[in-house]
């Protein structure tokens, strides 16, 4: 069978411009209904291709979205005035967090409100317009998730477009996102078992993206966009720059350099041009950021650490320096055999040579064996972080320690002297080898000595 693809500018040629239009035509309502049963009846999803162009205009209305026609009925419409209720008025104690989108409080949905939805609490994130991005991420979020399902993809419950406002509403994540986890000092420590959790659960999502019958090529894959559950299962989240893959003969999708630095991979960082190992390298970074607790960039280290893959990336390969760059929180509690693993599949991720990388799904098949992994050590360890500074450090106090003890010794020999000077001709000795064993330090000796004297002068 030959994929035919259908673009809206074919036809809906007068919805081709710049500004939104939210007077659709009955008429042409009708020719998207059929062009969307035309790609359901090929199993196809609709791609963001088909709704913008390359100038990232928006030629998709209000009624083609709320019609169904474009990603079907998996999601709620929302009016503004229900997530103001279902927010508290964005109340600042519901507030999650920000990112580059906007500002995300908590709320809670019953069927009051939304008859038909269970009760749940949600996460509800308002589009910044002086921010980062704009309705095109917002369109591009709405078009991906509301067709795509997965457990280990967030999902999209509904939104709410009026006027000015775009905003989303999603499952509430109850611990947040994992960059929170690894790099708040305010955390705990992510134990090594739940580490490579998170990895196989982001893992699979992932491949589930790259095996699409239209590939979807995420873009954006780092720490900060991984969310965990209350079971610290991994979905992502934020597909605001999430791009259709290449397809047919096409090798690569051509596009403007668009991620966050430390996570992009080098080749499209030159060049623009997208393919999924794209994703396969920004996975290398994160599995990094999970064995060593460090973020992928970091502008308060020394500048040979800063970028987390320069830095870490050519001892993932030597196990007798792999120790040097395992998280200390951990404290040793880790599968040696596993750290070993999953280094060697973060070195393949990371490879310069995008060929040379997995794809996903043979790096799910290398990581579920890990989790299987029981050689970790049982009872408290303490690991100390080899480094230059802690060495110094720590000569510095041995140094210290020495000069005091000398100071003391020749406060005790000017002592002697003074009462040599008084008629005291005779050193005293302990009268027995048992006697000076007891004496092994100095300074206690001849204080013992001293002591000794004072008492035979004045019987």
């Amino acid at each position: 069978m030959v994929a035919c693809k259908i673009t809206w500018k074919f036809i809906l040629p007068n919805c081709f411009k710049a500004k939104n239009d939210s007077n659709i035509l009955p008429s042409e309502a009708k020719i998207i209904q059929v062009c969307k049963q035309i790609n359901s009846d090929h199993h196809s999803r609709l791609a963001i291709s088909d709704i913008s162009t390359d100038s990232r205009s928006v030629f998709i209305s209000l009624d083609d979205l709320s019609s169904n026609a474009i990603i079907g009925s998996n999601l709620h419409i929302f009016t503004y005035a229900e997530l103001k209720i279902i927010t508290s008025n964005f109340s600042s104690a519901n507030f999650l967090g920000k990112g580059g989108f906007g500002p995300v409080h908590k709320g809670f949905i019953d069927d009051k409100i939304k008859p038909g939805l269970k009760a749940q609490p949600v996460a509800v994130k308002l589009l910044d317009l002086d921010g980062n991005q704009g309705h095109q991420e917002w369109l591009t979020e709405v078009v991906f998730l509301g067709q795509l399902r997965h457990p280990h993809l967030v999902k999209l419950i509904g939104y709410c477009w009026e006027e000015e406002q775009r905003l989303l509403v999603y499952e509430y994540m109850a611990r947040g996102n994992l960059e929170n986890h690894l790099f708040s000092r305010y955390s705990s420590c992510l134990p090594w078992s739940t580490r490579i959790k998170i990895a196989v659960g982001a893992a699979k999502g992932l491949a589930f993206l790259h095996g699409e019958e239209k590939p979807v090529i995420y873009r954006d894959f780092k720490a900060s966009n991984i969310l965990l559950d209350s079971d610290y299962k991994a979905k992502l989240s934020d597909f605001g720059l999430a791009k259709d893959g290449p397809e047919g003969d096409d090798t690569h999708v051509s596009t403007r350099v668009m991620g966050t630095h430390g996570y992009a991979a080098p080749e499209y960082i030159m060049t623009g041009h997208l393919t999924s190992k794209s994703d396969v390298y920004s996975f290398g970074v994160v599995l990094l950021e999970l064995i060593t607790g460090r973020p992928a960039m970091d502008k308060n280290r020394h500048i040979k650490e800063r970028n987390l893959v320069d830095w870490a990336r050519p001892m993932l390969r030597d196990s007798h320096k792999l120790d040097r760059i395992m998280d200390a929180r951990l404290e040793g509690q880790y599968s040696t055999e596993g750290a070993k693993k999953v280094a060697a599949l973060a070195y393949q991720c990371l490879s310069h040579q995008p060929r040379s990388r997995p794809t996903m799904s043979n790096v799910v098949k290398a990581l579920e064996p890990v989790i299987e992994l029981k050689d970790i050590p049982i009872g408290p360890f303490v690991y100390v972080v080899p480094s230059s500074e802690c060495d110094k450090e720590l000569e510095i106090g041995v140094l210290k320690s020495k000069l005091d003890e000398e100071k003391k010794v020749n406060v005790s020999e000017n002592e002697e002297k003074g009462a040599r000077k008084h008629g005291h001709r005779h050193k005293h000795r302990p009268k027995s080898a048992a006697a000076a064993a007891a004496y092994s330090d100095k300074h206690l000796q001849n204080h013992a000595l001293r002591h000794e004297r004072t008492n035979k002068k004045h019987t």
